[in-house]
């Protein structure tokens, strides 16, 4: 069959889909998504990606034998010990929603929800849907 990860990458995934809250599928997508993911758990830009049910079974593994929390506890010390404080949070990918330059209103006022944006080496005017 195919290789295992390496334990090091799975607890790496682990810790992320725990921080950003996310589901088993999700953690997967972001891997396939999301640049700085892959890197973090130790996975080059063209290697194989563990796939959701993976990622499941390694959870279960953890939870069967009671390791997750304990592992959190471990790597929360570390992290404190660094002075890095580590909370659970969600991720948003923004969508930019294209606008014309600003303009003002009859006030001579600018739409206060319109803003500029640089993603890539590009600037973009307008407004962001999440």
């Amino acid at each position: 069959g195919r290789r295992p990860y390496p334990l090091e990458t799975m607890l790496r995934i682990h810790c992320m889909q725990h921080w950003y809250n996310l589901s088993d599928g999700a953690m997967e997508d972001a891997l396939y998504e999301i640049a700085s993911m892959r890197l973090f758990a130790r996975l080059s830009l063209d290697s194989a990606l563990p796939d959701r049910t993976t990622i499941m079974n390694f959870r279960h593994l953890l939870e069967q034998h009671q390791l997750a929390r304990q592992l959190f506890k471990t790597i929360n010390r570390w992290l404190a010990e660094a002075g890095v404080m580590m909370t659970r949070g969600t991720l948003v990918d923004a969508t930019i929603i294209e606008a014309p330059s600003s303009t003002k209103n009859k006030e001579q006022q600018r739409d206060p929800e319109m803003h500029q944006t640089k993603k890539g080496n590009q600037w973009h005017f307008g407004m962001k849907a999440h």
